[in-house]
C-alpha cells in the first residue's frame, strides 16, 4: 500500500471498532485493485458522534462505514439519506457528495446477494419467516419486500415492536403480505410450515446460544434457513438445520456483499467480492 497527498480516506465509525474486519476486507480490495485509498477504524463515543462527523467532514475523509451504535443516530449529523436509508431508519454507508455527506444503507444489498450466492434462493414470490423486529430485521424487510416476496411473518418476542414494524412496511409494500407470529408455540409451528425461507436477524447463536423454541422439523424439506450471526460460523440453529438436511448459510456472505456494495459507492469500481470474502474468513480463523 503506498500513501501520498492524494490518497483517498476510507474508513468505519464505531464504538468499539477494533474487532471490525471492514478495515481488513476493505484494505484488501484496494490492494487487489491498486487504488489509491486506504481504509481506517476510526473509534467513536457516543457523546461525540456529532463533533466526530463534522470533523471527517472537514478533514476530506472520502467516505466512510457506520457501525454500532451510530447507525441509527448519525441521521441528523448527514445532510441527507438515500430512500433505502429512510425505509430502513439506518446507515452503514456514508459518501461524500460534494460538499454534502449522503448516507446510504447497503445491508439489504449484500444480504440479497448472500441469499443469492450462499443459498441459490430467489425471494420472489416466496414466504420468508423473520425471528426477532430490531435494525437488522428492517434492513431484511425492505430487501425482501423490494426483491418480491410474497408474504413476510415477522416473530418476535415483544408483539408491540412487530406489530410497529408490521404496519410500518404494509404500507410502504402493499402487494406483500405481512403476518405477526409469537414465539411460543403452537403459533410458531404453524408459520414455520408454510415457510420457504427462515432468517434470524437476532444476536441468539452467538456464544453457543439457542432460541428456547423453534421446531425446526415443522420446516418444509425445500425450505432454507439463514443466521445473520456469522460468530460462531456454525451457531447451533445452523448446527440443527443441517442435521436436518436443510440448505443453510451464516452471516458472513452478508457481511462482504455489504462491504463490496460500499466499496462500489466509494470508488465506482467493482469490488473483488472473493477477495473481499477470503479476508473475512482469514479474520474469522485468528
Amino acid at each position: 500500500m503506498k500513501l501520498s497527498g492524494k490518497t483517498r480516506v476510507l474508513g468505519i465509525i464505531g464504538s468499539p471498532v477494533g474487532h471490525s474486519l471492514s478495515p481488513a476486507m476493505q484494505n484488501a480490495a484496494i490492494d487487489e485493485l491498486g487504488i489509491e485509498y486506504v481504509y481506517v477504524p476510526f473509534p467513536v463515543e457516543p457523546d461525540y458522534l456529532g463533533q466526530a462527523v463534522e470533523g471527517l467532514r472537514r478533514l476530506g475523509v472520502w467516505g466512510f462505514n457506520v457501525t454500532i451504535p451510530h447507525k441509527s443516530t448519525i441521521i441528523p449529523c448527514l445532510d441527507k439519506i438515500s430512500p433505502e436509508a429512510e425505509l430502513c431508519g439506518a446507515v452503514n454507508t456514508v459518501c461524500r457528495e460534494g460538499e454534502s455527506l449522503v448516507g446510504y444503507n447497503t445491508d439489504g444489498i449484500g444480504f440479497l446477494a448472500s441469499l443469492r450466492e450462499d443459498l441459490h434462493y430467489d425471494p420472489s414470490g416466496s414466504s420468508v419467516l423473520l425471528l426477532g423486529a430490531g435494525g437488522a430485521a428492517r434492513g431484511a424487510i425492505a430487501a425482501l419486500a423490494s426483491a418480491g416476496v410474497a408474504r413476510i411473518v415477522i416473530a418476535n418476542r415483544t408483539r408491540e415492536r412487530g406489530q410497529e414494524l408490521l404496519e410500518k412496511f404494509r404500507t410502504v409494500f402493499p402487494a406483500v403480505e405481512f403476518i405477526l407470529s409469537s414465539l411460543a408455540a403452537p403459533e410458531l409451528a404453524g408459520q414455520l410450515h408454510n415457510a420457504d425461507l427462515l432468517v434470524n436477524t437476532t444476536s441468539v447463536g452467538m456464544n453457543g446460544t439457542s432460541f428456547e423454541y423453534l421446531p425446526l422439523s415443522e420446516l418444509p424439506d425445500t425450505a432454507k434457513v439463514y443466521d445473520m450471526v456469522y460468530v460462531p460460523a456454525e451457531t447451533p440453529l445452523l448446527g440443527e438445520a443441517k442435521g436436518r438436511g436443510l440448505t443453510c448459510a451464516n452471516g458472513l456472505g452478508m457481511l462482504a456483499g455489504q462491504g463490496v456494495a460500499s466499496f462500489k459507492l466509494w470508488t465506482g469500481l467493482e469490488a473483488p467480492r472473493a477477495v473481499m470474502k477470503r479476508k473475512l474468513l482469514e479474520g474469522l480463523e485468528r
